[in-house]
């Protein structure tokens, strides 16, 4: 009984020093990759292109005639951007003062099944960044926390950021773009806690607070159109 207890303590303190470590590495690698890149689909294969991801990434110009809706036409992976369907665009890093010093960890269910993500928490507060799918991200039903996890379900993906148990989140706002297709309506999830304010249109067709677009305490919603950079507290 004693050595089994040895070898989980053993187990639990390598788990703890490889999570701690995983933010400096993490931060290494961002290091190495570009703010901003131009991205381009041709003959409507999909491309991978490398830029630093670690505080989320925005469309800045689109140069398609092609639509470039976010996780139909384009989307986000650990080292880079990815566009397909004849998406050719601009991207560049969220910059440092619109998103702090945070801890996001991305979470994703397959096929819809139950995954659990393992994070230390110690009591520390959990928040939906951004929806990275169609599937809704919806806290007590497709994502919840647990003791040092987080599980998600449903096809919910998403990232989610971590605050200090102590102070919580870090202040100022974060940067979201969501875009509607086809003049349809579509939620893309996060966690509002004050306001939501439009940045930056990207769309020709106009973006109205309360008619093609807004918000609640889990999603910005856009319609009509409407594709635009949200600045979310």
């Amino acid at each position: 009984m004693q050595m089994l207890g040895s070898r989980a303590g053993g187990t639990w303190i390598l788990f703890m020093l490889a999570a701690s470590a995983w933010p400096a590495a993490a931060a290494a690698r961002a290091a190495d990759l570009p703010e901003q890149v131009r991205c381009e689909s041709q003959d409507a294969r999909r491309v991978h292109c490398p830029i630093d991801t670690s505080r989320g990434v925005v469309l800045s110009r689109q140069l398609s005639q092609n639509a470039c809706i976010r996780e139909a036409d384009w989307g986000v992976d650990s080292r880079g951007v990815w566009v397909a369907r004849g998406c050719r665009a601009e991207f560049r890093a969220v910059p440092a003062d619109l998103s702090g010093a945070r801890h996001v960890v991305r979470c994703e269910s397959r096929r819809a099944r139950v995954e659990s993500c393992p994070v230390i928490l110690r009591g520390a507060p959990v928040r939906l960044l951004r929806e990275l799918a169609l599937a809704p991200c919806r806290r007590g039903e497709s994502w919840e926390v647990g003791r040092n996890e987080i599980r998600v379900s449903r096809g919910c993906k998403g990232e989610f950021e971590i605050g200090d148990p102590e102070t919580g989140f870090p202040p100022g706002p974060r940067l979201l773009e969501c875009a509607s297709r086809d003049h349809r309506r579509r939620s893309c999830g996060t966690t509002v806690e004050r306001e939501v304010v439009l940045v930056r249109q990207l769309s020709s067709a106009a973006c109205v607070e309360g008619v093609s677009w807004g918000w609640d305490a889990e999603r910005v919603w856009v319609d009509e159109g409407c594709r635009a950079e949200f600045a979310v507290e």
